[in-house]
């Protein structure tokens, strides 16, 4: 094989793979707003698992350390696609005081629940009266 053809098959392959891998890469960075019946919306990651809020946290920074960490694991996108009706600007990242990135939302930082296994799990939402779901549509500013 002469080398133009090498050097145009590999090209067309790495735009075949690029169109197929890059939409893909992109969905993983999504949220979306779930609307079960008789729950509300509420924000979740592209495969749909709950995302919650903590009730001692203020914009830019996360109470939930140590232990809390384990129960409530962070979520972290380096950049959010916002789902229909949300801006670009209601997400971005805190660096938190043990050195990890955690998503926020409207300033708020986001995590699951480490007993939600399956998507529309919500069993975080309520407890301790401090973890809830956000309804993107009852949530306030930063």
């Amino acid at each position: 094989m002469n080398t133009m053809k090498k050097i145009s098959t590999c090209a067309a392959v790495c735009g075949l793979l690029a169109f197929l891998v890059l939409p893909v890469a992109a969905m993983h960075h999504e949220v979306k707003i779930a609307e079960p019946s008789g729950l509300g919306k509420y924000l979740t990651d592209t495969q749909g698992m709950a995302l919650y809020m903590f009730k001692q946290d203020s914009p830019g920074h996360s109470a939930c350390s140590g232990g809390c960490v384990a129960n409530w694991p962070l979520f972290y996108r380096e950049k959010v696609v916002p789902p229909k009706g949300l801006a670009s600007d209601d997400f971005g990242t805190i660096s938190r005081e043990d050195g990890a990135m955690q998503t926020t939302f409207r300033g708020y930082p986001l995590y699951y629940f480490k007993e939600d296994k399956k998507p529309g799990d919500t069993k975080g939402n309520g407890m301790m009266d401090v973890w809830y779901l956000i309804d993107p549509d009852d949530f306030p500013s930063e």
